[in-house]
């Protein structure tokens, strides 16, 4: 049996023996929320615990101003992919992008964000662009142990996942690094993770290299249950996207996200609605607002709107 096995194992043996102690039924409920969470809490408290302390330059939405155009557009976005969670088996997404600078990280760390502020919907970031990383970057986490250190038998399961604080959030970043990191990813452990953190998490958020730099992103999209395709206003052409979306063969593209919207497209859309509430009206700005993802990405804070 695998390691991910044993670690998933244990986490529901924990459940269950606190259940028997405290005279729990000796069968617990076949379907229902706290039947499907029991697992993933004993998981979970087991996690070391980092505070959610985001790089200045990464621009990750701010919890404390909900109501700003960027944490509308992601939640938007979340809304909507929840909505299709409903209509089919969707857990673990692929986000990606046709070249770099895209916005391909930020999109997953934002989106992962957004997932992990719903109650009891646990959610998993992993960097699996294990080339040009830059989740340990965005979130001030160390790199390693991650990803490249379980897969190789460094670190149990628990050491490379961290859970962060304040929310249903937990981060794998990448890891040590490697010279082949394509023969990594298609180890059968990898199959395995994806197939079974769904017992565990609601929602698995593949940060990947992009489409047509490397085969990383095509390889995991077989794995997972779909794939979202970042692009970027004034830089990502018709003809990448035509060749990207070529690559991912039959893999279940489920959206694309429309990265890079100069503020004032955004603001514009939330000025009325709000300052009718009461809030105060933000300044339109100018400037174009843009992410630097490390050495790898850099994108602009913009709508976020899968397709089908």
């Amino acid at each position: 049996m695998s390691r991910v096995h044993d670690a998933l194992r244990r986490a529901e043996q924990m459940m269950s023996a606190a259940s028997e102690a405290a005279g729990a039924a000796a069968q617990l409920p076949q379907a229902g929320p706290e039947s499907e969470l029991a697992p993933a809490a004993g998981f979970i408290e087991r996690l070391d615990e980092v505070p959610f302390r985001p790089a200045p330059e990464a621009l990750l939405i701010d919890l404390a101003r909900p109501h700003d155009p960027p944490s509308e557009e992601f939640r938007s976005l979340r809304t909507r992919l929840n909505h299709l969670q409903n209509l089919q088996p969707l857990h673990s997404v692929v986000v990606t992008s046709p070249s770099p600078a895209e916005g391909k990280s930020f999109v997953a760390a934002n989106l992962a964000i957004a997932q992990g502020q719903l109650s009891g919907n646990y959610t998993l970031l992993a960097d699996f662009d294990l080339r040009r990383p830059v989740i340990h970057s965005l979130f001030q986490i160390p790199r390693a142990p991650g990803i490249t250190d379980y897969l190789l038998g460094n670190a149990p399961l628990e050491a490379v996942i961290k859970r962060v604080a304040g929310m249903n959030l937990c981060l794998m970043p990448a890891g040590s690094l490697v010279k082949n990191p394509l023969e990594l990813i298609n180890l059968r452990q990898v199959r395995v993770l994806l197939r079974e953190f769904p017992r565990i998490f609601n929602w698995v958020i593949l940060d990947s290299p992009p489409l047509l730099f490397s085969a990383d992103a095509n390889l995991l999209g077989t794995m997972a249950d779909g794939t979202i395709l970042v692009v970027r206003i004034g830089q990502t052409t018709i003809d990448t996207v035509v060749r990207a979306m070529q690559s991912l063969c039959e893999n279940n593209v489920i959206g694309v996200v429309v990265n890079g919207a100069r503020a004032g497209e955004l603001y514009s859309k939330y000025t009325y609605y709000y300052s009718s509430y009461g809030y105060r009206e933000r300044e339109e700005e100018a400037t174009e607002v843009a992410t630097a993802e490390g050495a790898a990405d850099s994108a602009g804070q913009g709508a976020a709107s899968p397709g089908a």
